[in-house]
């Protein structure tokens, strides 16, 4: 992202890897800081996405709002009364019937023309079984 470069909420989002509700809810919370502006614009910044990135990596180590809130305030966050187990993110992509793709958050996908290609890909080159077909 460039210097003073602005994102809309759908940008944010989809550069954080979070929903639109969830920017919004973070927010609301105080954990990223509030738009520039009202109504619809491109009111986000650097910073917003950031902010969004941290808040993302404290919660998939297993933070809980709280715990954040006070993590970003620069306090030790209390502990929580039962650990909670290691968290990954993943997204699922069916390509075809019975085919699907599992892509950790943590990696790019791949562009929709390349997902197109193995998605033909898998249709010509895994048939689905002869009691499926039926």
């Amino acid at each position: 992202m460039s210097q003073g470069q602005r994102l809309g909420i759908r940008e944010l989002a989809s550069a954080g890897g979070v929903t639109r509700r969830t920017v919004r809810y973070y927010v609301q919370e105080g954990l990223i800081p509030p738009p520039l502006g009202l109504g619809r614009g491109d009111h986000y910044t650097g910073e917003h996405l950031q902010a969004l990135v941290r808040v993302r990596t404290l919660q998939e180590q297993g933070l809980t709002i709280p715990q954040i809130r006070e993590t970003l305030a620069g306090q030790q966050p209390s502990a929580s009364p039962v650990p909670s187990p290691a968290r990954q993110a993943w997204l699922r992509l069916v390509l075809a019937p019975g085919v699907e793709l599992h892509v950790s958050t943590e990696r790019r996908l791949p562009s929709p023309v390349r997902l197109t290609e193995l998605t033909e890909w898998c249709l010509a080159n895994l048939p689905p079984n002869e009691e499926q077909a039926e």
